[in-house]
Parts: C-alpha cells; sequence; structure tokens
C-alpha cells in the first residue's frame, strides 16, 4: 500500500517549510549576536584561536535554539498565511470548501512533531550543550588576556604587576622609560624598579614573561625583615642589566565538565527529579532534627513543655527534656550582687543568646541553599515542556493571525511577531523570576507566559475559523459606544418606489401612542435616581425595549411617506439605546455588593445618572417630534 499526501497537503507543507527554515536561522543569528555582545569582553584580547571561538558559538547556538524556535514559528506561520491570504489564495480554498481548520491540518502534525523533538532536545542535546558551553566560556574568562602594552598608562593586566611605559619601538620592541611596580608579596613589601630600557619575551612554555631591563634603578620595602624597631629597612640597587621573571600563564586551559555537569542545567529530567527528592529527602529530615533540637534545648534550666495524653485519656502538659533540673530563679542570681558582677552575668548570658542566634541563623542559611536548589530544578524541569508547548501556541497564535491580517513578506509580519515574541518574553522572565525568588510556585511561574498567550491563541484561531473582522475598527467603536452610550444618527432615505402608501389616521394613531408611551415611561420613572435605587431598580428596561421597538415600528411605518419634510422629520428621532449602564445590576445580590464596595461603586453611579438623564432627553425628543410630526402630516393630507 502505497502512502500519498495529498495536493493541498504538499502545497501547505511546502509553503511553511521553506519559510521556517529561513526565519529559524534568522531568529538563530539575531539571539547568537545578542550573545556575542554580551560576553564580547571576555573575547576580545585574548588570543583565542578559531577553533576554540567556532566550538564557543556552536555550542551557544545549541544552548539559544529554546529562545529563536519560538519566534521562527510565529513569524513562519504569520508570513506563511499571510502569503496564502494576499494573493486570495485562501479565499480559492475557502470557495472550494476548504475550510482553515483543514487547510491548517497537515501543519499542525508538523509542528506536533516538532514539538515532540523540542522536548527531546531540551532533555537529551540541550543538557550536553550547556555543559559544554559555560565550562568553555569559564575557560575562556580564566585565560589571561593577550599580551599589548600600551604607551603612557599603566598596565595591570599582568598579576601582581604594574607597568608603565613611555614609549616603545614597534620595529624591535623595545621599551623606554620604565617603571614597574613590583605588588606581588603584598602592599607593605612593595618594589618599584626604573629602567631607562627594556624588552619583554615569553618562554617557550608560554608560562612565564621575561623582561630584560637596562640601566635603571630598583628599590625594595624590607618591612617583612624589620625587627620591632619602628624603622623599616629598604634596599636601593643600580643594575646595568637585569633580567627578571614573571608568571603569567597564556596558555588556554579548558576546565573539567564535571562541576558544571553536577548543576541543573547539565541534567535531564531523571537526574533533575532524583536531584530534587534527595534534596526535599534531606531538608525534611534536617529541618526535623533542627526542630527536635530547638524543642529539647533548655534555656535557663527551664524545659519546653509538651501535650501528652494520661491513662485516663486526658491531656497534661509535662517537660519536654530528658534530664530535668530545678527552674533558674532569676532574681537569687541578681540578689546580694554588686554591679560589676550583674553586669557580667548579663554580658555572659548575652554573648550566649548571640551564639544561640548565629547557630540558627546559620542553620537556617543551610537550609534555605538547599530550598535554592530544589528550586532552580524545579525550573529546570518545567523548561523541558514550557518550550514544546510554545512552539503549538505560537503557531496557533501566527497562523490564524496571517489569515486575518492578509499580509505576506517581512514588513507586517515581522512587527507583529517581534511585539508578541517581546511580551512573551517579558511574561516569561517574569515568571521565571518570581518563581526563582519563591514568590510564587514554580509551576505557576513557568507556565505563566502559556496561560496568558493560550487564550489569545484560542481567540485569533477563533476570530480566522469564523471570518471575524479582527482589525475592523468599526465594530470595535460600535460596541464602545454600546458600552459607554455614544449617540448615533438615525439615517432615512427616501425610497423611489413606495409599495404600500401611508394612511394619514393611522400615521397620527401610530405618533399619539408612542407619545404616550414616551409620557407614561417617564412617570414611572423618577428623573432623579438615588444611590440605593440605581443599583437594587435600576432603569425599567423592559418598558424601554418596548418603547425602543414601537419607535423603529413607527419610523418603518412612516418611511413610505412621500413627502421629503417628514421624512427629515424622522431622522430627528433619536435612536434608543439598551445600555449596561441603565441597569447595572439586575440581581439584587450583584447591586448589594457593587453598594458595599463604595469607591467603585459610586463611581459606576454617577456615570449611570449621566447616561439616564440623557435618555429621558431622547424620550423627551421623541414627544416633541412626534408633536411636530402630527402637524405635518396634518398640513399636508398627500403623505
Amino acid at each position: 500500500m502505497t502512502f500519498k499526501i495529498k495536493t493541498l497537503y504538499r502545497f501547505m507543507l511546502s509553503s511553511f517549510v521553506p519559510l521556517f527554515v529561513m526565519t529559524f536561522f534568522i531568529c538563530l543569528f539575531i539571539v547568537l549576536m545578542q550573545f556575542l555582545w554580551r560576553y564580547i569582553d571576555d573575547l576580545v584580547g585574548k588570543g583565542l584561536g578559531v577553533d576554540v571561538i567556532a566550538e564557543l558559538f556552536f555550542y551557544a547556538a545549541l544552548s539559544l535554539v529554546p529562545m529563536a524556535l519560538p519566534l521562527a514559528i510565529l513569524l513562519a506561520s504569520l508570513m506563511t498565511f499571510g502569503n496564502l491570504g494576499e494573493r486570495f489564495e485562501l479565499t480559492a480554498m475557502k470557495a472550494s470548501g476548504v475550510s482553515l481548520v483543514k487547510a491548517m491540518k497537515p501543519l499542525t502534525a508538523l509542528l506536533i512533531l516538532i514539538a515532540i523533538g523540542a522536548f527531546f532536545f531540551q532533555n537529551n542535546v540541550l543538557p550536553v550543550a550547556q555543559t559544554k558551553m559555560y565550562t568553555l566560556l569559564f575557560s575562556v574568562k580564566q585565560k589571561s588576556p593577550e599580551l599589548e602594552i600600551p604607551e603612557g598608562v599603566f598596565y595591570d593586566q599582568i598579576p601582581g604587576y604594574n607597568l608603565f611605559v613611555q614609549s616603545k619601538n614597534r620595529e624591535n620592541g623595545t621599551l623606554y622609560d620604565l617603571m614597574i611596580y613590583d605588588m606581588s608579596k603584598g602592599f607593605d613589601n612593595a618594589g618599584i624598579i626604573l629602567a631607562d630600557s627594556g624588552t619583554l619575551a615569553m618562554t617557550e612554555d608560554k608560562t612565564h614573561l621575561v623582561l630584560n631591563l637596562y640601566n635603571g634603578e630598583s628599590f625594595d620595602n624590607l618591612k617583612e625583615a624589620a625587627t620591632a624597631s619602628a624603622n623599616v629597612p629598604y634596599r636601593r640597587e643600580s643594575f646595568l642589566d637585569k633580567r627578571i621573571y614573571l608568571s603569567f600563564d597564556a596558555n588556554f586551559n579548558r576546565m573539567e565538565e564535571d562541576g558544571m555537569r553536577n548543576q541543573y542545567v547539565g541534567k535531564n529530567i531523571t537526574e533533575l527529579s532524583h536531584t530534587i527528592d534527595s534534596v526535599n529527602q534531606r531538608v525534611d529530615s534536617v529541618g526535623r532534627s533542627y526542630a527536635r533540637l530547638v524543642a529539647d534545648r533548655q534555656y535557663v534550666n527551664v524545659g519546653n513543655y509538651k501535650i501528652v495524653l494520661d491513662t485516663a485519656g486526658n491531656k497534661r502538659r509535662v517537660m519536654n527534656s530528658v534530664k530535668m533540673s530545678v527552674p533558674l530563679n532569676v532574681d537569687s542570681v541578681f540578689r546580694g550582687k554588686s554591679s560589676a558582677d550583674k553586669l557580667a552575668n548579663l554580658d555572659k548570658a548575652l554573648s550566649q543568646l548571640r551564639r544561640q542566634k548565629q547557630d540558627y541563623e546559620f542553620k537556617g542559611l543551610t537550609l534555605a541553599d538547599d530550598r535554592k536548589s530544589i528550586i532552580r530544578h524545579g525550573i529546570e524541569m518545567h523548561k523541558k515542556f514550557t518550550l514544546s508547548i510554545a512552539c503549538l501556541v505560537f503557531f496557533f497564535i501566527g497562523a490564524p493571525l496571517g489569515a486575518i491580517i492578509r499580509k505576506g513578506g517581512l514588513g507586517m509580519p515581522l512587527v507583529i511577531s517581534v511585539l508578541l515574541f517581546i511580551v512573551y518574553y517579558i511574561i516569561d522572565n517574569t515568571g521565571n523570576k518570581m518563581a526563582r525568588d519563591a514568590r510564587i510556585e514554580v509551576w505557576e511561574g513557568m507556565w505563566m507566559s502559556t496561560a496568558i498567550l493560550l487564550p489569545l491563541g484560542i481567540f485569533v484561531t477563533y476570530k480566522a475559523v469564523n471570518d471575524s473582522a479582527v482589525f475592523n475598527k468599526d465594530a470595535y467603536l460600535n460596541w464602545f459606544r454600546k458600552l459607554t452610550g455614544g449617540h448615533q444618527v438615525r439615517q432615512v432615505v427616501m425610497k423611489e418606489v413606495i409599495i404600500e402608501d401611508i394612511v394619514t389616521s393611522d400615521a397620527i394613531a401610530r405618533l399619539n401612542n408612542l407619545s404616550a408611551s414616551g409620557q407614561e415611561f417617564l412617570l414611572s420613572f423618577p428623573s432623579k435616581t438615588g444611590f440605593k435605587d440605581y443599583w437594587l431598580k435600576g432603569c425599567p428596561v423592559e418598558k424601554l425595549h418596548a418603547l425602543s421597538q414601537m419607535e423603529e415600528q413607527t419610523v418603518e411605518y412612516l418611511s413610505n411617506s412621500r413627502d421629503k419634510l417628514v421624512i427629515n422629520k424622522l431622522m430627528d428621532l433619536p435612536i434608543l439605546r439598551s445600555l449596561w449602564l441603565y441597569r447595572p445590576a439586575p440581581k439584587k445580590w450583584m447591586g448589594v455588593s457593587a453598594m458595599v464596595l463604595l469607591p467603585v461603586g459610586f463611581a459606576i453611579y454617577l456615570i449611570g445618572r449621566k447616561s439616564i438623564s440623557s435618555l429621558r432627553k431622547e424620550i423627551e425628543t421623541i414627544i416633541k417630534v412626534d408633536t411636530e410630526l402630527i402637524k405635518l402630516i396634518n398640513n399636508n393630507d398627500n403623505i
């Protein structure tokens, strides 16, 4: 049986995979440059070989894959579906009966495979790459800088020495007017060497510098050889030729990886889980022993109490101490003592308490270090899973957004991707830091970014599947008007063809009924609503709905008029809206709760009262316009 991929699936894969590969390497290059700028000071001037730099960059690139992969998926999915929408290929698919979900099906399967691969990469490859990267990076930091002595300034990169060179001959390497401060034996035993000229060379094993000096003097402080006398001897020496060996290891010494492999960055899930369990067990055991020690310790011969049950089952208090002693009578200690003895006893007691306090603080710090280790290992364990889920979340954000905005290329998709990734990066770092500082649980901090972005992915996917206008500003403006009560203008157009003419008596009856209903509404609802009535009763929205429906039916009937003045006057009738502010608490308990929250409830009450006042003015306008329409209709029977 031959496995054959559908043409649509091949087309979608061929559109996504090249863009994904391109964006992945672009994102990886960008984050790698950020790594380079971060550690540029540790790399420049060390005389490192190309092989060492290339190896460091290779392991750094592997370690930065978790940062580049979600951004690449987001950008590639945005560009893919943006290109399809811009070329109307998505429209053709929908016209052929292919929904967006079906078009996304092959890419969803591919992203699931990528997410699974990301998990195994995080668990198996990343610990090895991070171990080698940090070991190599620390080795580079420990390497001595390449020797390049400047002119006219002190050079302090030789351990224990400060070297000043006034000028130098760049052809033969001769140094002129040298001043050397020898601090290798400490500041109290410092020495100074002055020379007219000299040369500097490296030994064959690159572990020492050979400094040949000519025509100079040296001054040595011999404080370590001084006797009890206050005078400190020193030694002055003049020389024509002097050779000095300085310790300076210029070789690149690679550190062992065992130390870094034992850290949390170098462990997989099994090792992390084992470490967390063992450290938790040690913390519990040590904590119980410390608690038992505090409970059993006697203070001024007074032990602690504990509650036990006697033979009858009654609770009674007994001393929680194995060796009982008579409680110390503190007053008897100070009775008959002199002031000096009292101070001595107080100082002794304070010293003992300080030692006990320091002992408890040390034990607390020990446990705090173990808890910090548990948190770090827990964070690293959750990271094994968050990358895979982040890849899926970013795909279900990028693909629907691309289908909605219908813009391909690197313009709009790049801007949206960068903005979304910055939001993700800030949230993820915030959650990571809060979890690391033990302000929240580890799982809460590590999954915070996913929990925030997942609803966004569900929302845009739903909007794209249902062809909703997410970026239609008119829809949002109408919603905002409905929420805040923005006025809407009525538009009535004179009909060119009228099938059914209106009857004058019917028109006047409809207008009178509308005015009467408006008057009834105004009488049933007070002009000034109190705070309590607003939250417990509010506006009678049922009557308002009936009045609004009656108004629209009247306008629809009168729009068949042949009189242009009547049509124009109909546009003066306001559109009655049913706003949330008219009755914000449909349930009594909601109104009581809002009244309890006085600052918020009172602010809403002030806004709602203003909206209700505007509603009454609109109804008064309806009554006034009805009267004017009745006059127009009576004056002109040909309506």
